[in-house]
C-alpha cells in the first residue's frame, strides 16, 4: 500500500508538544501551550522528533479495532508481543535474541533514569560523548551521578569518536557507565563495526557498563550498515543494555513503549528490581497492539519512509549549497534529524535561536542543549511532508538575507 507523505495533516489541537506547545518550557512536566501554527506566519515546528506522517496503516486498523472493544482492563503482555520484537530483530538486523532478555519500560527517557539509578551509585561517574541527545544530561544528573564527557571531533564534515580521550576518560574507576547513543542523536552518525569494537574493548578493559541507545536503528539510510551492539560478540553481548522502541521508527512516541534488552541474567535482574521497586510492569494495552502490528505488518511503510527521507535529505542538501552557503549541513547516515552547522553566519547562540524563531519564524532544536559542543548549530527535523521543508527554507534564507540588507 502507497502512502501519502505528502499529505499535510493537521495535527493542532491533539495536545501534540510538536505543534500546540511554545518553546519557553523546555520542562517535559510543565508545558505552555502556544497560540502559533499552521495560519499564515505562523511558526513552523521541525525540532522535536517525532514525524508529522501517518503511522503505518495496519497499526491504525489494529488499534481501531482494540479500541472499539470498548473495555480496557488491566491487560497482560501476551507471547505473541515478545515475538514480534524478536522476529523484528532477527529479520531487521540479523540479531538473535531471546525473549526472556526483554524488560518493559514506558519510554527510553524513563528507562535511561532508572539504569543511571540501577548501575552507577551517588557521586560515580556516566559518559557520554557530546554533542549528544539532551535527556542524558538529564538521566545522569537527575540520578546522583556525575557527567564525564567524551567529546567528539568534527572532521571534514562527519564526526568521528575520540578514542584517546575515550580511552583515558575509561580508565578512571568513577566512570562506571557510558551511554552510547547509535545511531547517534543529534550527529547522524551510525557506528561502523570497527568503531564499536574499538568502542567496546576500550569499555571491556575498564569494565565499563555498556548502555546503547538504539532507538533510531531502524532509520539508516542507503550505504550505512547499523550493527546492534549486543551482537559484536557473547563478551560484549554480556556487558551491554540495549535501548530500543518502535517510536521514532512508526511515529508511535505518544503510545510510551519501549522494550530494554539485556542479555547478562545479572544485570537483567537487577534493572527488573528497579522496575519492581518503582511500580513499573507491563505496557499500555495500545502500545503493545501498536508495537505488534508495526512488526509485523510495518516493514513496507518504513521502506517507503525510508525513501521518502533521503529525498528530504537531497532537497535539503541541495538548497542551502545553491541559497544558504553560510549554513553547512552534517550529511547524516541515519535519523530523520540533520545537524546544521550555522557558524558561518556568525551569530552566537541566543541571536541564532532568534533569527531561526522570530525572524524566519521556524523553531529548530537549539544546538546548545546538546553540551557546549552544540553551540552554532540547529538540528532539524526533516520528517515532515517536502512543500514544508522548502517553506521552512525560504523562510530561513530570506530572514538571512532580511539582516544583510537591514
Amino acid at each position: 500500500m502507497e502512502s501519502d507523505f505528502d499529505r499535510q495533516n493537521n495535527r493542532i489541537g491533539t495536545h501534540a508538544i510538536k505543534w500546540d506547545f511554545s518553546e519557553e518550557k523546555r520542562s517535559p512536566v510543565h508545558l505552555k501551550p502556544t497560540d502559533i501554527g499552521m495560519e499564515a506566519g505562523g511558526v513552523l515546528p521541525m525540532w522535536i522528533a517525532d514525524m508529522d506522517f501517518l503511522c503505518p496503516q495496519p497499526v491504525i486498523e489494529a488499534v481501531v479495532a482494540r479500541a472499539a472493544h470498548g473495555i480496557y482492563g488491566y491487560t497482560d503482555t501476551p507471547d505473541s508481543y515478545y515475538d514480534s520484537i524478536v522476529q523484528w530483530m532477527k529479520r531487521r538486523h540479523g540479531w538473535e535474541i531471546d525473549p526472556e532478555w526483554i524488560c518493559t519500560t514506558p519510554g527510553v527517557v524513563p528507562a535511561l533514569n532508572l539504569l543511571v539509578r540501577t548501575f552507577v551509585p551517588a557521586g560515580e561517574k556516566t559518559l557520554i560523548q557530546p554533542p549528544v541527545y539532551h535527556p542524558f544530561f538529564c538521566a545522569i544528573q537527575n540520578n546522583g551521578s556525575v557527567i564525564a564527557n567524551n567529546p567528539l571531533i568534527l572532521d571534514g564534515g562527519q564526526y568521528h569518536m575520540d578514542f584517546n580521550d575515550l580511552a583515558e576518560k575509561a580508565c578512571d574507576p568513577q566512570v562506571k557507565m557510558v551511554i552510547l547513543c547509535n545511531p547517534h542523536n543529534p550527529v547522524g552518525r551510525v557506528w561502523t563495526h570497527q568503531e564499536l569494537l574499538r568502542f567496546g574493548e576500550i569499555c571491556r578493559e575498564n569494565n565499563v557498563l555498556i548502555v546503547s541507545d538504539e532507538i533510531h536503528a531502524d532509520l539508516i539510510y542507503r550505504g550505512n550498515l547499523f550493527t546492534p551492539f549486543a551482537n559484536l560478540g557473547e563478551a560484549f553481548a554480556q556487558q551491554t543494555i540495549i535501548c530500543t522502541a518502535p517510536s521514532k521508527t512508526f511515529n508511535l512516541a505518544g503510545l510510551q513503549t519501549s522494550n530494554i534488552i539485556i542479555p547478562s541474567s545479572e544485570l537483567r535482574a537487577r534493572f527488573l528490581s528497579t522496575l519492581e521497586k518503582n511500580g513499573l510492569f507491563g505496557i499500555g494495552v495500545f502500545g503493545g497492539i501498536a508495537l505488534e502490528a508495526a512488526y509485523r505488518h510495518g516493514e513496507d511503510w518504513l521502506e517507503q519512509v525510508l525513501a521518502y527521507l533521503e529525498g528530504n535529505l537531497h532537497c535539503l542538501a541541495s538548497y542551502i549549497d545553491e541559497h544558504i552557503p553560510d549554513m553547512r549541513m552534517i550529511y547524516p547516515e541515519g535519523t530523520f534529524l540533520v545537524w546544521l552547522d550555522c557558524r558561518g553566519l556568525g551569530l552566537h547562540q541566543p541571536e541564532l535561536k532568534r533569527l531561526m524563531l522570530k525572524e524566519a519564524r521556524v523553531r529548530l532544536e537549539d544546538g546548545a542543549v546538546y553540551g557546549r559542543e552544540g553551540e552554532g548549530f540547529m538540528r532539524m527535523n526533516i520528517a515532515c511532508p517536502r512543500s514544508i521543508l522548502i517553506e521552512a527554507l525560504e523562510r530561513i534564507r530570506r530572514a538571512i538575507e532580511g539582516r544583510r540588507l537591514g
